[in-house]
């Protein structure tokens, strides 16, 4: 079973959950914005990932540009890093979606493909 966080006003949410729910794809579905995930989650999501940690933000966001988090991000510790991200769902690239190993952030039916089909 895998988590998807989600917004569901977002329409490449939209998008990712029509193409788990047409591939039979069994999920627990998170709103992102009322349950974010917490920053020990994060952390541990992100470091199996194997992606920058700016990946994880939202970077088209009006909150990430309100924070000027563009020019902060570089020198901005990790753990402070996991703690805004989990202050916020809408600082989080959605959907996130995981099974505990694998993780993909956004919508790329390429990915999805390859990942949880």
């Amino acid at each position: 079973m895998i988590d998807f966080y989600w917004y569901p006003k977002c329409s490449t949410c939209r998008k990712a959950k029509a193409w788990l729910d047409e591939n039979q794809v069994k999920y627990n579905q998170i709103d992102l914005v009322e349950t974010p995930p917490t920053a020990e989650t994060l952390k541990a999501l992100w470091q199996k990932s194997g992606l920058p940690l700016r990946r994880f933000f939202n970077t088209s966001g009006i909150k990430y540009r309100e924070l000027g988090l563009k020019d902060k991000l570089e020198d901005m510790p990790e753990d402070e890093a996991f703690k805004l991200l989990a202050s916020d769902g809408k600082l989080i690239k959605r959907p996130l979606t995981t099974d505990g190993n694998k993780v993909t952030l956004g919508f790329k039916e390429q990915e999805f493909e390859a990942d949880w089909k």
